[in-house]
């Protein structure tokens, strides 16, 4: 029983340490998706030389922000009607938000954006807008 029990914590623990390592991502692989899929409607300030117009600025600190803040944005209805319930991009909401948006909130503008179904891409994303200060 004690090595069954031992066995069993021994797995938990080396499941959660492996499952902390592929949520941690890789920033500078981040960027790179970032550069890929987000230039072309969001501004990141100086971090890259060309910027989007068509969504809001994405420049400062990004994971901890409360959503739809930006005055100089105008959000869709339905996603300030989200961000008055108090959302706040931190990894867990990112990590939802980005794989579908329109799953999360329904009639957003970033419907247009199919999101990113790779975990590990979506985890390297969140990694660089943790770096963004």
């Amino acid at each position: 029983m004690k090595k069954t029990a031992l066995l069993f914590m021994g797995s938990l623990l080396a499941l959660t340490v492996m499952g902390g390592q592929a949520q941690a991502g890789d920033a500078e692989a981040g960027k790179k998706s970032v550069e890929a899929k987000c230039l072309a409607c969001h501004d990141f300030g100086a971090v890259f030389s060309k910027a989007g117009k068509v969504g809001p600025p994405l420049q400062g600190a990004v994971v901890g922000r409360a959503a739809g803040k930006d005055a100089a944005y105008k959000y869709s209805k339905p996603f300030l009607d989200k961000a008055a319930t108090g959302l706040t991009w931190d990894e867990a909401t990112l990590d939802t938000y980005l794989k579908k948006p329109g799953d999360f909130i329904k009639g957003t503008k970033m419907m247009a954006f199919p999101g990113i179904a790779d975990d590990a891409e979506r985890a390297n994303v969140i990694a660089f807008l943790k770096t963004l200060k």
